[in-house]
């Protein structure tokens, strides 16, 4: 798939790497995918500049102006569906079902979502109130108004587990509320992004709107968030990338959204539907190859049905085929990388010397062949405080720890440095949603792993800063002004 190599995107033009290129490699087949734009210190700040000087215009324009772009950058999107998604397969290995569903459509659907977001009210009346004389001035009635008003240039540090929903959520609502954009993509996936960045050129976004640069290391990230142009800091990671993030921010009094790690605990209570349990938490070996901050990786599990779960999960590893993402019926493809392939493998003998049992798992698939393949594993016999139960894996690892009665249960999950989303699965949907409103986490599934996507997204302790999605990812790339008069 090596085409030519990649420009930056800056100020409207496509611009040559001062840095020069490097290689994206396939997870899949480790062949090279393309050459990304290696940006410099410099060319980065340069964007951010270009960003500032579009900020004033763009923030004044229309927001049917505004819809109108984001709308046509979906259009766009989807006429190129098949060519995206076949790039989008080859830079993260996601198995075709994924690339296309999951990742290009959830791209271009989010363009939608937000096009109908710039036309959401920004402002609203706040009731009125009665003032006495006074130092302040006289007595009277004063109005008030709530209004949003946009940050300012926002970078966009992205995963790389999806290249095209997580950029396509993070630039779609900030475009939407009048900010322009600096995007920073993961390094091992960028080429997606910069298909999305020439969409929405060719939508009409004006010149230094929208502006994208990449990098194999740290260099280009560390320069997007501390440009002085930089207003507001949006990531999506890892929480120890996250808390450096955060420290640049807060010394310099920029917004920040954060969207980081997760330890997802899953309980499953003795009287639940464990067919249904086992199909929600079977996603962690299978959806992404487990590299999803959601995924329900720590599974507390009543002792009366213990083995029961473990024989279940078992049973559904055991069905799961791993191998080419594009092989019609594979449904465990590779890990990004091999040095992410070597950290999961790390974890899973860690697990062993720890005491951990495996299951089933805990080798690699075909030991001789190429692609960047972790089998899925399930680990019993574990206790909450092995670092396999309390660190983020981020592979198709399940941990289980068994419990004895509901409050157990709840100590047990909410014993975690992370908090993004819990599940509960239990019979008594009355029981399910008093445990659920006890657990520290940002989101909590009740018998599912479903999303409803206009709900707020977002987590608890080590698992961020704010939230996302809907109509609340409008609100997150904005700044609330009071106007007040007298009446």
């Amino acid at each position: 798939m090596t085409t030519a190599p990649q420009r930056l995107f800056i100020d409207g033009e496509w611009t040559e790497p001062a840095a020069g290129h490097y290689e994206v490699v396939d997870p899949a087949t480790e062949e090279v995918v393309g050459l990304a734009p290696e940006a410099s210190r410099a060319q980065v700040y340069e964007a951010a500049a270009a960003a500032r000087e579009a900020f004033g215009a763009w923030s004044r324009t229309r927001p049917e102006e505004r819809a109108a772009i984001l709308d046509r950058a979906a259009d766009l999107m989807q006429r190129d569906f098949t060519a995206n998604a076949a790039l989008a397969q080859a830079e993260s290995g996601a198995t075709t079902g994924t690339a296309r569903g999951m990742q290009v459509a959830v791209g271009a659907a989010r363009f939608r979502r937000y096009a109908k977001g710039a036309l959401e009210p920004v402002e609203e009346a706040v009731p009125p109130q009665i003032n006495e004389a006074g130092p302040m001035g006289r007595a009277g009635i004063f109005g008030a108004l709530a209004g949003r008003r946009p940050v300012g240039v926002v970078t966009c540090v992205t995963s790389y587990n999806n290249p095209w929903a997580n950029p396509a959520g993070k630039v779609a609502p900030a475009l939407a509320m009048g900010n322009t954009v600096v995007v920073k993509p993961a390094p091992q996936d960028p080429l997606s992004v910069y298909r999305m960045a020439a969409a929405l050129a060719e939508a009409g976004v004006p010149a230094g709107v929208v502006n994208v640069v990449s990098g194999s290391g740290a260099e280009a990230g560390e320069a997007a968030v501390d440009s002085p142009d930089v207003d507001m800091v949006s990531f999506t990671g890892s929480t120890s990338v996250g808390q450096r993030i955060a420290e640049v921010c807060g010394r310099h009094m920029k917004r920040q959204l954060m969207e980081l790690g997760g330890k997802g605990a899953a309980v499953v209570l003795d009287d639940a539907d464990l067919d249904s349990a086992v199909a929600g938490i079977g996603t962690t070996f299978s959806f992404y190859s487990g590299q999803i901050c959601t995924a329900p990786t720590r599974v507390l599990v009543q002792r009366g049905v213990h083995d029961a779960l473990i024989e279940k999960l078992t049973a559904y590893a055991g069905h799961l085929p791993v191998g080419d993402p594009r092989a019609k019926g594979t449904v465990v493809g590779p890990v990004i990388s091999a040095a992410h392939r070597d950290r999961v493998e790390s974890y899973v003998e860690l697990g062993r010397k720890e005491g951990a049992r495996v299951v089933t798992g805990g080798e690699r698939p075909d030991p001789t062949g190429r692609g960047f393949y972790v089998a899925p594993t399930l680990l019993a016999d574990c206790t909450n405080d092995m670092r396999v139960a309390r660190e983020e894996i981020f592979g198709p690892v399940v941990v289980v720890v068994p419990f004895d009665d509901e409050e157990e249960g709840v100590a047990l999950a909410n014993d975690s440095d992370y908090g993004l989303i819990d599940y509960v699965w239990s019979g008594d949907v009355a029981r399910a949603f008093r445990i659920a409103r006890r657990l520290r986490a940002g989101g909590v599934g009740v018998n599912t792993i479903g999303r409803n996507m206009e709900a707020p997204f977002g987590g608890f302790k080590r698992s961020g800063v704010g939230r996302d999605v809907g109509s609340y990812a409008l609100h997150a790339y904005s700044e609330l002004q009071a106007i007040v008069w007298p009446g």
